[in-house]
């Protein structure tokens, strides 16, 4: 197939492409915020009903006031968890070295399929 755009393209050809790059894996910060606020809640919970209070509040008051703040600190403590985390991924960060592959094509027809004679206005 002499007519391929990538004819005399070989790897030997021409040089491939290097560039350093640092891998490494950095957490999701919205699971630590979520889960902190949900651990918030909870422990708003049981304050709230499981803990003995006071008669004059009704416990669901008492719960709605706590999940508000322990919701709001569980969210902050959640991040708090996530940076750091963050921060010790880029400790552990590996450097490598990648390199460009150009692509071949095998059957040597166009690579995006347009203008193959199979659409819906050629003729056979």
């Amino acid at each position: 197939m002499r007519g391929s755009r990538l004819e005399g393209m070989a790897s030997e050809d021409t040089p491939a492409e290097r560039r350093d790059i640092t891998v490494r894996r950095a957490p999701r910060y919205v699971p630590f915020l979520i889960l902190g606020g949900l651990v918030g809640i909870i422990a708003a919970a049981v304050i709230a009903y499981a803990l003995p209070g006071d008669a004059s509040y009704d416990p669901s008051s008492v719960f709605g006031f706590f999940m508000v703040l322990f919701g709001a600190g569980g969210v902050i403590l959640g991040a708090i968890a996530a940076l750091l985390l963050d921060r010790l991924s880029v400790r552990r960060a590996r450097h490598a070295v990648v390199e460009a592959v150009p692509d071949t094509d095998s059957d040597g027809g166009p690579e995006d399929g347009a203008d193959s004679g199979t659409g819906p206005g050629s003729r056979s």
